[in-house]
């Protein structure tokens, strides 16, 4: 190790240069976007899901503004009673009358706080409500090549922490209104008051406008970095929390836990910096109040000796300063509030607009049973980057009834046909036809309950046995799924558990075997009943009994129903109708075991050599027999 090189751990996350990470679908970054206090786009998308709830908005503003009102009145009621109504001579009665009145004005005000308070804090959780059903609803049908290059942590992210956001700008926001509404009543009064001693007052203002201007800049860095950091963190905790077998079984537990530290340590230093800036202000605004008051003290003291104002004049001054300067207090802590929702409301905008580029077409049709189960790939091109093609010119059918097998090395292309046929992602070149028809031309509803899956690490649910079986086939009676585990083997051990098909799962089925796991994926397949059934790499993870267990079950799951089967391992697919062989993600060999091992090809080279796998072989092998079959 040379020197200057340090066996501190790195943060894999920092690269030493500034962070620039793209928007999605956008190509500006993140930390000009967070600079922005007001964005009337924005905006405008948020009031989308506001409007519905208009009338209650205009309740809210409605109160706001009735209570600021209130807050201008009690001052001028009290200038009245000392000036009047203590007066000598005062009409009789006159002060108890402007006490009621006070009171009346005092209910006004708690009356109409209390409903903005509410309508506000109703019409902010339903519009966080409405937010969070349409981001969970598009992000269940956001192409998969969205979700592919999209980090989990960061969408989780947007839909609790820049939720939250949105809902304190939502409850702040009429507040807002109320602010700027009794800055301005209370300037106009005092000036009608006198305006000579409001002058005074005012002369404090340009000091503070100098003062926030000096205090923007810093404070907009401070909130950027501090959201910045703790971006990072929660990034840094998903990426952990999802990886803990692969942390775990590399022992990377303390460095892990270094590197968070460290992420944790420089977001808490962060936001230790952005709140300091953030309240930095209120206590400069408050010196200001006591220099106004104090002013008005001394000039208002001389001008009621000199008999030009009275004294109600100057207490209701006094009233008024005292109120100036909190909604200008109440704005500058909205400040990094607004900031914060102009932030998450653009990430969560984003998220609303990413197209789904996978939908049905205009015209699109249903897949219905009387459809076959046939199979076709007619001359697919596909790449996830369009520059870099997977599978090139691959054509191949798969009649009804029919079972083929898909072998290659790894990253030949096996498992994009499997996505494409589902539709996960569109060929670039090419068609796939499920029935007889293009699956562009169908629509995905109908091709889902045509075509169930298994996937080498099946997905569990939190919830019952019974309900991760019948999860794509919420039609399915108890004795339908009860049969279904019956006919792949599963019924022995589900009924072994301590409630039976009632038990619940702990998250993804971690109080299952991978066995056990895989066996419920074959029973939620056999209970979906779809004429297409796609295996991919379904037993790969699993130990020799539970493999023959499972193929037995694949004998009663194919029947009657197309198999579309992924394997590296030779000899799970002998018995298959037909093999198709892909390497470099084109097709070069087709045909049942005998015809493959009579033509004395790759496949029969690796089957006569003991292979156990496409991946064991050398590579120059693969590579000189694509070449010699092209």
């Amino acid at each position: 190790m040379s020197p200057t090189q340090s066996t501190e751990p790195r943060d894999p996350h920092d690269d030493g240069r500034p962070r620039m990470r793209a928007v999605v679908g956008s190509t500006r970054i993140e930390e000009d976007i967070f600079g922005r206090v007001f964005d009337g786009k924005v905006v405008g998308r948020i009031w989308e899901f506001v409007a519905p709830y208009k009338p209650r908005v205009w309740i809210a503003v409605a109160a706001v503004l009735i209570f600021t009102l209130s807050q201008l009145t009690i001052p001028l009621l009290i200038r009245y009673a000392i000036d009047n109504g203590m007066a000598p001579g005062a009409p009789p009665g006159l002060l108890v009358r402007i006490v009621g009145l006070f009171g009346l004005v005092i209910a006004v005000n708690y009356a109409a706080q209390l409903v903005q308070e509410r309508v506000t804090g109703r019409l902010a959780e339903d519009v966080l409500f409405d937010i969070r059903r349409r981001m969970f609803g598009h992000l269940q049908r956001v192409s998969l090549s969205f979700m592919d290059k999209t980090e989990v942590g960061r969408l989780m992210s947007r839909l609790q922490g820049d939720v939250n956001s949105m809902q304190e700008f939502l409850e702040t926001s009429v507040q807002s209104v109320g602010d700027i509404a009794l800055l301005v009543g209370i300037v106009v009064a005092m000036l009608w008051l006198d305006w000579q001693l409001a002058l005074l007052v005012l002369m404090a203002l340009p000091i503070l406008l100098g003062v926030r201007v000096l205090w923007l800049a810093r404070a907009r860095a401070a909130f950027m970095a501090a959201h910045e950091a703790n971006s990072r963190a929660n990034g840094a905790l998903a990426e952990a929390i999802h990886g803990v077998r692969a942390v775990q079984s590399m022992s990377r537990e303390r460095l892990n836990s270094e590197l968070y530290a460290r992420l944790v340590g420089k977001t808490y230093d962060a936001q230790l910096r952005s709140s300091a800036l953030a309240q930095i202000m209120i206590p400069i605004v408050d010196t200001l109040t006591g220099i106004a008051m104090a002013v008005v003290v001394v000039a208002g003291g001389y001008v009621v000796a000199t008999g030009r104002i009275e004294v109600g004049v100057m207490v209701a001054f006094l009233f008024y300063i005292q109120r100036f300067f909190d909604p200008i207090r109440s704005l500058t802590l909205q400040y990094s509030v607004m900031q914060r929702a102009m932030a998450s409301g653009h990430r969560l905008t984003e998220v609303l607009d990413v197209p789904v580029d996978v939908q049905d077409a205009p015209e699109a049709v249903d897949l219905t049973p009387a459809d076959d189960g046939s199979v076709e790939f007619r001359g697919v091109t596909f790449g996830y980057d369009p520059d870099q093609p997977v599978l090139k010119d691959v054509s191949f059918s798969v009649a009804s009834g029919e079972t083929v097998a898909l072998v290659g090395p790894t990253g030949s292309g096996k498992s994009s046909c499997m996505s494409l046929i589902h539709r996960f992602y569109d060929v670039q070149e090419g068609a796939i036809l499920v029935g007889g028809k293009d699956v562009r031309d169908v629509t995905q509803a109908s091709l889902g309950r045509h075509i169930a899956m298994v996937l080498q690490e099946p997905y569990l649910f939190t919830g019952t046995v019974m309900e991760n079986i019948r999860y794509a086939s919420t039609w399915a009676s108890d004795m339908d799924v009860i049969e279904a585990a019956r006919a792949v083997g599963a019924h022995e051990f589900i009924e072994a558990m301590p409630q039976g098909y009632d038990t619940l799962l702990d998250e993804r089925g971690s109080n299952l075997s991978l066995g056990q796991r895989q066996l419920l994926s074959f029973a939620r397949a056999l209970a979906a009943d779809a004429r297409i059934l796609v295996l991919d790499e379904a037993t790969a993870n699993i130990d020799s009994y539970t493999e023959r267990k499972i193929q037995k079950a694949l004998v009663r799951l194919l029947e009657g129903r197309t198999g579309l089967v992924i394997a590296h391992r030779l000899a799970t697919i002998r018995g298959a109708d037909r093999i198709v062989v892909l390497q470099q993600g084109e097709k070069i060999e087709e045909g049942n075991h005998d015809a493959l091992m009579a033509r004395q090809g790759l496949y029969a080279k690796l089957y006569s050599l003991n292979y156990a796998s496409f991946d064991d072989i050398p590579a120059e092998l693969t590579e000189a027999e694509r070449k010699a079959s092209t």
